[in-house]
């Protein structure tokens, strides 16, 4: 029987030959993996198939209704105008003076519930508009949409990279949200400082077209801030609400703890964003019908990757790889728990850099590093390996990266271009995001804490 660090390696070859090399799906990818790895350390038993299967349906069980509701709500807040709200009232509070800060700021909101792709969309037209209105800046305000938009994406449930993490290393997603979040904040003004230092040194001028910021009379009805805000807030504050009461108030009673379960409160998040959605737009039922049928279809093949991640991971378990990986370290709880932060660090940014996608990355890399942490006792809470992991998912986007081109064709930058700008900036924002989560690890570290 092969050691459980070659089953390993072995895994990691078969993700990365048939996604990078056949460019297969990465849901088929990550299925092959796993049942390789299942065969490898069980034989060609049926217990191979049906740890692969276990896994999958345990994951998607865990997550995939609030993937699926995260989409959806989405979805509702750009139909329903709350997403425009939210990024005029950014423009507000800042001012025009700090219109990179403003942009930054709505893409930071924003991509909690809303996924990157269509977060830059809807930005890009304000990046646009203020370049109509300035004359200078544009690479400026294009990057600092792109910050602030990628570290939450990256960092803060409920999109599904973060939501995978908190379910494969048994982290609360309350208390990733909060850690994620004030992770998310340097990594954000490292990408703000890196934008507005490439802006000095590379003078670029577009030829502006029709898309801009609506800004006639005529423009669409928008809710009020309130109403605009609620369908993100309502969530955050439910499923994070134990991390901040129940140190005072003590057990939480049976209903309070039913409204924090992350599927029970992103539901109630999509009633209400509906509700904001029908009462501004009125639209009719058919169209209500459209839009959900097509948030939950594009959910659908999220849903089906990270599912296969989980099964990836289960047969990794299997295959004893956590044993073998504390082997390595000893009794060293401390020095394993500070070292396996880096691993989870680089281990993601090489899957990253070989296949493109965050999602993938995260999803692989949250799987490999549950599964060598299984058992373990460290010296630092697991919340720290799902921002490490998140921070190694920023790194090495580049031209395999739908984000990448995305970032590259809507603002008009060549590859050159994209590879001086895009490609940094994601790799400072990972890096800062590792030097915050190693010094949160050092002055917090959660005490011992068994995986």
């Amino acid at each position: 029987m092969l050691s459980p660090l070659w089953i390993l390696l072995i895994g990691v070859a078969v993700v990365l030959v048939t996604i990078l090399w056949l460019r297969l799906n990465a849901f088929l990818g990550l299925i092959v993996a796993a049942l390789v790895v299942s065969v490898l350390s069980s034989g060609v038993t049926a217990k191979a198939a049906e740890d692969v299967a276990t896994g999958f349906g345990d994951t998607a069980g865990g997550i995939g209704i609030a993937i699926a509701l995260a989409a959806v709500i989405g979805s509702l807040l750009v139909a329903s105008g709350a997403a425009d709200r939210i990024v005029e009232a950014s423009l507000k509070l800042f001012g025009e003076s700090r219109g990179a800060g403003a942009m930054a700021a709505s893409g930071f909101v924003l991509s909690v519930p809303v996924f990157f792709d269509t977060v830059f969309y809807l930005l890009f037209p304000l990046a646009k508009s203020m370049y109509r209105r300035t004359g200078r800046s544009y690479l400026r305000y294009l990057l600092a949409i792109g910050a602030g938009g990628a570290v939450t994406h990256t960092m803060v449930p409920p999109t599904p990279g973060p939501l995978f993490m908190a379910d494969k290393l048994g982290v609360d997603v309350g208390l990733l949200m909060l850690v994620g979040g004030v992770v998310s904040v340097p990594m954000t003004l490292t990408g703000l400082a890196f934008a507005a230092w490439r802006d000095r040194r590379m003078t670029r001028e577009i030829e502006l077209d029709d898309i801009e910021l609506a800004s006639s009379a005529e423009e669409r009805k928008r809710p009020n801030l309130f109403l605009a805000g609620l369908p993100i807030m309502l969530p955050v504050g439910l499923i994070a609400a134990p991390e901040f009461l129940e140190p005072q108030v003590g057990e939480f009673p049976a209903w309070m703890t039913f409204l924090a379960n992350p599927n029970v409160a992103l539901l109630l998040s999509a009633i209400s964003a509906l509700c904001v959605y029908w009462w501004v737009q009125r639209p009719n039922r058919s169209e209500v019908s459209a839009l959900i049928e097509q948030a939950v279809v594009s959910a659908g093949g999220i849903v089906l990757i990270t599912a296969a991640g989980g099964a990836f991971g289960k047969t990794l378990r299997e295959a004893q790889v956590g044993d073998a990986i504390q082997e390595l370290f000893q009794s060293d709880s401390s020095s394993m728990g500070f070292t396996m932060l880096w691993i989870a660090f680089f281990m993601t940014s090489l899957i990253k850099c070989a296949q493109g996608s965050t999602t993938v990355a995260i999803t692989t890399g949250s799987a490999m590093v549950a599964a060598m942490l299984q058992d373990a006792e460290l010296s630092i809470h697991p919340v720290y390996f799902c921002t490490a992991i998140g921070s190694g998912a920023m790194i090495t986007s580049w031209l395999n990266d739908s984000g990448f081109w995305l970032f590259c064709r809507m603002g008009r930058l060549t590859e050159e271009e994209g590879l001086t700008t895009w490609v940094p900036l994601t790799a400072l924002m990972g890096v800062a995001g590792m030097a915050t989560t190693l010094v949160l690890a050092t002055i917090w570290p959660g005490g011992s804490v068994a995986q």
